[in-house]
């Protein structure tokens, strides 16, 4: 005996309900629609967030503060975590992206001030503090900005 020659067991298998095939298909008439209303009539129906009238959850809850369309985002990388780069080698967003520093190297860096710089480096990003460019000319690196 094959797999698709085993018999359904009684009662397993129903008919298809055909819907508007008369009062004696038990789908007739309304087919199952009730009486008038808008989810009788034919159509696209309701939108997903329609509430039935009620105030939707969307105009309910308290809106707060605004989000500026042209805001630039930047990822801050601050100088103690540049010590983990060797002596005189050029540090920039990808090579801090590798590092695991920044998500990618898409994104804009600014260098902040936050710790000290053990050894000179070549840092470029699209941003520096004050303090930061201070600490990393002072041990005699070198800041190029994009």
């Amino acid at each position: 005996m094959k797999l698709g020659e085993i018999p359904a067991p009684k009662g397993a298998t129903h008919r298809k309900k055909r819907r508007g095939f008369g009062e004696s298909s038990g789908h007739g008439k309304t087919s199952g629609r009730g009486i008038k209303g808008q989810r009788a009539r034919s159509g696209p129906g309701l939108r997903p967030e329609f509430e039935g009238g009620q105030m939707p959850l969307a105009r309910r809850v308290p809106k707060r503060g605004f989000v500026h369309l042209k805001r630039t985002l930047l990822e801050i990388v601050n100088l103690r975590d540049l010590n983990r780069f060797p002596a005189a080698s050029v540090v920039d967003p990808a090579v801090l992206a590798e590092a695991g520093l920044i998500r990618s190297k898409q994104v804009r860096v600014k260098i902040l001030g936050d710790g000290s710089l053990a050894h000179p480096l070549t840092v470029k990003a699209h941003q520096f503090s004050k303090s930061a460019l201070e600490k990393i000319k002072n041990a005699q690196g070198a800041c190029q900005q994009f």
